[in-house]
């Protein structure tokens, strides 16, 4: 999460939210906010959402995502948050939407978890 400048900025009853830079860490070659880069935000703040979710003795991995790219940002922030559609014993879905900071949609990805025992 570091080399990318993401961070986690708020915790609510059913979503967690963060932000990431668009600068020249998560620039594609076009000058554009890369689309890897906004699937890592997705999938950061959608697997660290589902941790909280588990009981002791348990985390989650990451078994599917996709992500539709729908505006291009060349500066600025990308704020992303992540909400549960199910949150299940062995699996988990979450959307997650990602906005510039006008609040125009800019990525939705959906992440599946599955929920695993933490190795002893």
């Amino acid at each position: 999460m570091e080399p990318l400048g993401i961070r986690f900025t708020e915790l609510g009853a059913d979503y967690l939210r963060g932000t990431m830079p668009v600068d020249a860490r998560t620039h594609q070659p076009y000058g554009l906010l890369h689309g890897g880069a906004s699937v890592a935000l997705a999938e950061t703040l959608g697997s660290s959402a589902g941790g909280l979710c588990v009981g002791p003795g348990q985390g989650v991995v990451g078994i599917e995502i996709n992500a539709n790219h729908l505006r291009g940002v060349r500066e600025g922030l990308v704020v992303g948050t992540a909400r549960p559609i199910h949150v299940g014993r062995s699996t988990q879905v979450w959307e997650i939407k990602i906005e510039d900071e006008r609040g125009r949609p800019v990525c939705v990805s959906r992440l599946t978890l599955a929920v695993i025992d933490k190795p002893a």
